[in-house]
């Protein structure tokens, strides 16, 4: 069957040829997705194996019958997975076995976010054993032969005692205050600088990726002339372009081998956008028109391939052209080659995590740039996703409705990132609309996502649910430092104490050490200790040297920022901790920690007063 549908496509694609290079990109790009999108996605979903969804019902047959539960934790776009589910699972020795024995479920990482922060450590393909009360007993990363597979089978059922690896480390009790103990500081500095590759860039690591906390840490300490973290961060980001695509944009995930030059080829929106946000970033800083133009080289990628018709934002695009086919040849070919053979299957799911992300990136590069067409991408987004995901109380849906009309679980990850997206967009347009749905997104993290203690879960808890939603560093790295930038706008001590209980998850000893390196939380802590440079132009919106004002804040380095306009025929603003005089013209000011500057009139003097304060020694 796939065979005949293979052929009939390329028909159509022979009797379209022509017409197609003289299309548009985006059009083009369409056109092929709509033709070899299914094609590349044909997998043996129909196997021996009746999976099921993660559900409550699916533990109750498993007590029922008892069996233990299969999690088959796959991503849609890796390589490994469709290997496992086509020689694995299609394997009648292991299907037969999982039916005697097991109660399968299969789950997409990406639709799952709760899942793949508990799992993330084992995948991708993530293998997880569990009993029928939801203990968690043996957990393997990555794919694993018929053979070996079908031993693990039987030896876990012939002895179904938890593996040692397998339980989760949950410290029993969590820091007081929302600092980080002075040794805990002095060790991950030193993990931050040891773990660096001075000869490569990046992390002293067998896969590598541009991991986003530490060359923005880096960043911020390059920016008080830190000549070591400067050497870091520019050699890392430099080093990562190798993982842009070159015919299409778009960046790829990561390369193995220890080395840039091995990359593997899915192109996921996390990747995108954290990419992104970082060359903004670096650009912002450097000035170097080399960050500006492989930043440039992820948007064409997006809107060539990741961008749906309402513009909001698709998922990912698949390593492989046909699953289970590495694609290391395809990938080297130009573009009209690629094309000629079809495109890699789009994940056309679209979600508010990943939307997030991508608005939040796109408004950064604008705040670098100051091309608006990254702006209105932005928007254009944003203003979807709110129509779509946004619930009345203002938090929102991982997904829009599914087909037979049910919404999907609550996760802390969609509100979190669209969150941030609307305070990115509201710190570089002004717009009070943007602030006032940020902190809508912080009060429904506040009161829904709030661990017990300290810290924030990734979904919501679930009464009488075998398997409860845990906290992830990552997220809470980014709510912490979400919420505390988010207090500074709206003054609301509700967000400040938010931020506080982020934080002091973080600084527990047990999670701040417990990965090889945590910049982030060097970032987040940082962050919690100082209120953020404080820039505000008072004066009518529409007025031009009001905008070019406006415009020295916006150039300003760095994502720890206050950036405010104060039009007063709108009211006052939303915290109102600086008392500002009224003149007949536009005014600048700048406020640290408990100083403030004198008004300035022009940008020039604007920027020379900036200068004085957060750059003296310049």
């Amino acid at each position: 069957m796939i065979n005949w549908i293979k052929t009939d496509r390329m028909r159509l694609f022979s009797a379209n040829i022509q017409i197609c290079f003289f299309l548009p990109r985006f059009l083009l790009n369409c056109l092929f997705s709509c033709l070899f999108s299914s094609v590349a996605s044909a997998s043996p979903q129909g196997g021996p194996i009746q999976w099921q969804d993660w559900s409550e019902d699916a533990f109750t047959q498993a007590r029922t019958e008892n069996k233990l539960v299969l999690l088959n934790l796959e991503a849609v776009w890796c390589h490994w997975c469709h290997v496992m589910d086509q020689k694995t699972y299609g394997n009648p020795e292991v299907a037969a076995l999982i039916k005697q024995h097991y109660i399968p479920i299969k789950v997409d990482h990406d639709a799952r976010p709760d899942l793949a922060n508990q799992y993330r450590d084992y995948g991708w393909p993530a293998t997880i054993f569990l009993d029928a009360q939801g203990t968690d007993l043996v957990k393997r990363a990555g794919y694993i032969q018929p053979d070996n597979f079908a031993r693990l089978l039987n030896a876990i059922v012939a002895d179904p005692t938890p593996e040692r690896a397998a339980q989760q480390k949950v410290p029993d009790k969590f820091a007081l205050e929302p600092q980080l103990q002075p040794k805990v500081l002095t060790e991950l500095l030193a993990r931050h600088r040891n773990l660096y590759d001075s000869e490569l860039g990046g992390l002293k690591s067998s896969l590598k990726t541009l991991d986003r906390d530490h060359v923005e840490y880096a960043l911020l300490q390059a920016r008080r002339g830190d000549v070591f973290e400067t050497q870091v961060a520019q050699k890392t980001i430099k080093a990562s372009f190798a993982l842009v695509d070159p015919e299409w944009g778009g960046i790829y995930q990561y390369s193995t081998h220890g080395d840039w030059q091995h990359a593997h080829f899915e192109k996921i929106m996390t990747s995108q956008a954290g990419f992104l946000r970082i060359y903004a970033l670096a650009y912002q800083q450097f000035g170097d028109a080399e960050y500006l133009k492989q930043a440039h080289a992820i948007v064409q990628y997006l809107g060539d391939f990741l961008t749906a018709p309402s513009g909001a934002f698709y998922t990912s695009q698949d390593a492989d052209l046909n699953q289970g086919e590495k694609a290391t040849e395809y990938f080297a070919l130009t573009d009209r080659a690629r094309r000629s053979q079809g495109i890699p299957r789009i994940d056309q799911n679209i979600y508010a995590r990943e939307n997030g992300m991508a608005i939040e990136a796109l408004a950064a590069l604008y705040e670098a740039s100051g091309d608006p067409s990254h702006l209105r991408i932005a928007t254009t987004a944003a203003n979807v996703i709110r129509q779509t995901h946004q619930r009345a109380d203002g938090g929102f849906r991982h997904s829009a409705a599914d087909k037979s009309g049910q919404y999907p679980e609550l996760y802390l990850g969609d509100t979190l990132y669209m969150g941030a997206a609307f305070l990115q967009l509201h710190k570089v347009t002004g717009e009070r609309i943007w602030l006032a749905q940020a902190e809508r997104c912080g009060r429904y993290i506040a009161s829904h996502f709030k661990a017990d203690t300290a810290g924030f879960l990734s979904g919501l808890r679930r009464p009488n649910f075998p398997v409860q939603p845990v906290r992830h560093i990552e997220e809470n790295i980014k709510a912490t430092r979400f919420l505390n930038l988010l207090g500074h706008y709206t003054g609301e001590e509700t967000i400040h104490r938010a931020a506080a209980h982020g934080m002091r998850y973080l600084a527990t000893t047990e999670i701040a050490l417990g990965r090889i390196e945590d910049s982030g939380i060097l970032i987040a802590a940082e962050e919690l200790t100082r209120p953020p440079p404080h820039y505000t132009i008072v004066g009518k919106r529409n007025s031009v040297d009001g905008k070019k004002i406006f415009a020295v804040g916006l150039a300003e380095a760095g994502w720890y920022k206050r950036i405010e306009w104060w039009d007063k025929t709108e009211g006052p603003l939303r915290n109102s901790d600086v008392t500002y005089p009224d003149f007949d013209k536009p005014a600048g000011y700048i406020c640290i920690e408990r100083l403030c500057s004198a008004p300035a009139f022009t940008q020039d003097r604007y920027r020379e007063l900036v200068n004085r304060l957060i750059h003296p020694t310049r």
